[in-house]
């Protein structure tokens, strides 16, 4: 299985993704293609003693700036470190792709580069994120702002391959969220999703409110990209709260109690680290895309390529279009 990995995406590149990268040859027994300078990646690796074996360096001197306009990873950015990445992905040369850069770029290098699954109509990132009955995915968590009824069914669908496929999760339960549980509620795509849904072949639970996503009852939480990004950003920006909040609990004369409580502390936290998935898969690529975070280190990097390379053995592309197909042909029927 090989994995090309974008070498210059992120905050921390080159070094922590040459380190996950290394980790990963090691311990997955991953085959990885790194894209960037040649010479950079060989000189940081040479500085902190990381050996490259197991690892091919495809040479570009470009790197897509974070500030720069997605379109143009079609354009001025098509030599990029990432567009070349994507230009791989597309000839074959890999079997998925890792990149820690531009969400948008990497969104649109996806759709025009490497191209949907056949009968998708949109590319969707899709965390996974914790709950208090295990992991769910989101989907959509921020491409597409506005959604037709359908869409919203296709991510179910495609949420559902991923959960079961790559996390485990056997017959997930999907929910749509809206603003109450009755099928009446919401605007006239909820309400016309609800009824698709219903009638998908999926495990339809019906909608759930935004404040029951922690509970992770349902395992893919279904919704257009501008709810879902809404809802992301909250979802971590409270996660960051509430580790603000145990550290300065755990402080001063609290440390005595921390120290009975350090196997629960520890345990929560990396049921809340994103380092621990590794990143978001864009899920509708014919090929298993992971965008890591943008901050992403080394361990990061490591559980992404985890993640891509999961995608690739499972085939989760093929079951995508399996289960797309079967909902087409019974739409039409």
């Amino acid at each position: 299985m090989k994995i090309i990995v974008d070498g210059f995406g992120g905050d921390n590149a080159p070094l922590e993704v040459v380190k996950g990268c290394a980790r990963a040859v090691s311990e997955l027994g991953a085959e990885i293609i790194i894209t960037g300078s040649k010479e950079k990646i060989n000189k940081c690796a040479a500085d902190n003693g990381i050996s490259l074996s197991g690892i091919e360096i495809a040479h570009t001197d470009d790197v897509f700036d974070i500030h720069e306009e997605p379109a143009e990873i079609l354009k001025s950015g098509k030599n990029s470190s990432m567009g070349l990445g994507l230009q791989l992905l597309a000839e074959g040369r890999g079997d998925a792709f890792v990149s820690a850069g531009s969400t948008g770029a990497l969104v649109m290098g996806s759709t025009f580069i490497v191209k949907r699954i056949k009968g998708i109509k949109r590319i969707a990132p899709s965390p996974v994120l914790p709950g208090e009955n295990g992991n769910f995915v989101l989907v959509d968590a921020g491409a597409n702002t506005e959604c037709r009824p359908e869409m919203l069914v296709q991510f179910a669908v495609m949420g559902s391959a991923y959960m079961e496929k790559v996390m485990g999760v056997k017959n997930p339960k999907v929910g749509l969220l809206n603003i109450g549980a009755e099928d009446t509620k919401g605007r006239d795509l909820e309400v016309e999703a609800y009824k698709q849904l219903s009638r998908s072949g999926l495990n339809f639970a019906g909608n759930i409110e935004a404040r029951d996503m922690p509970k992770a009852n349902v395992q893919v939480v279904v919704t257009d990209g501008f709810t879902g990004n809404i809802a992301l950003k909250l979802y971590e920006g409270m996660g960051s709260f509430f580790a603000k909040k145990l550290k300065w609990i755990f402080s001063g004369a609290g440390k005595i109690g921390a120290v009975f409580s350090l196997g629960k502390i520890k345990q929560f936290k990396n049921q809340m680290d994103y380092k621990e998935v590794g990143g978001s898969v864009l899920l509708g690529v014919r090929k298993p895309v992971i965008k890591a975070h943008g901050s992403s280190d080394s361990t990061a990097f490591f559980n992404a390529v985890r993640q891509a390379k999961r995608c690739a053995e499972e085939d989760i592309i093929g079951s995508i279009a399996s289960c797309v197909g079967r909902i087409s042909d019974s739409s039409e029927e």
